[in-house]
């Protein structure tokens, strides 16, 4: 997930202008490109957790992944269609513009490359009458938590998401891989004390369960059924 900075405010201290609307339609757009570019992608971001059923007030950028490997051609394709691409600092995105509206191809989430088994998760889903793949839930909030820095930290943002998607994101893993990393294991905190998820004790409890009954199973696999003669 792109690492998004504070909204900028206004003279008066308010927030700039909503810009959903224009945002989605720069997403179709740009949606349509890479769909004919042939190369896999899926939507991240704000616009993903949209397509999922989370509230919708977008005010920084459309983000798409997409493979390193695929980066030229994926860019090309997108300046073919008229996308305004440029070179960033970073090295695991490219920026892009269209119609006034801000565009990012990420080449690696959760810092991670982005790779086949992300994008094979994705889950195709209807943005605005416009169907495209979309990270897949669990794969969506660990890029958002990957995301989480000192200089911006903003639950208020993740919440709504938490709240939407609770019952499709894979809490365990999240907090397997984030208990030791402070902002995000704070965040995981917060959800629940909110009751969002459950106490993850218990989570924890239950995956160990669950990963005993799946041993269990594959033991009982290998193990004779009663009255037949031991195999060769």
């Amino acid at each position: 997930m792109s690492h998004h900075v504070p909204a900028p405010t206004t003279e008066t201290g308010e927030l700039p202008q909503d810009h959903t609307g224009a945002i989605l339609e720069v997403t179709k757009r740009v949606a349509s490109l890479l769909k004919a570019s042939g190369r896999p992608f899926a939507l991240a971001g704000s616009v993903a957790a949209f397509a999922h059923g989370a509230p919708a007030r977008f005010q920084h950028d459309t983000d798409f992944c997409v493979r390193p490997e695929d980066a030229e051609e994926v860019v090309a394709a997108l300046r073919k269609g008229g996308i305004e691409m440029r070179e960033s600092s970073e090295d695991w995105l490219v920026k892009g513009s269209a119609d006034g509206e801000q565009i990012d191809l990420i080449f690696e989430l959760a810092r991670r490359p982005v790779g086949a088994d992300l994008l094979a998760r994705a889950e195709v889903r209807s943005v605005a009458s416009v169907y495209m793949p979309v990270l897949a839930p669990t794969d969506l909030m660990d890029g958002r938590l990957a995301a989480l820095t000192e200089h911006y930290c903003d639950f208020g943002d993740l919440l709504p998401i938490a709240r939407v998607l609770r019952e499709r994101i894979d809490w365990v893993r999240l907090d397997r891989e984030y208990r030791d990393i402070p902002l995000a294991d704070a965040f995981l905190y917060l959800l629940e004390r909110l009751d969002i998820i459950e106490p993850r004790v218990r989570l924890r409890e239950g995956a160990g369960e669950r990963g005993r009954e799946r041993g269990r199973e594959r033991n009982g696999d290998r193990a004779e059924a009663p009255g037949k003669e031991p195999r060769p």
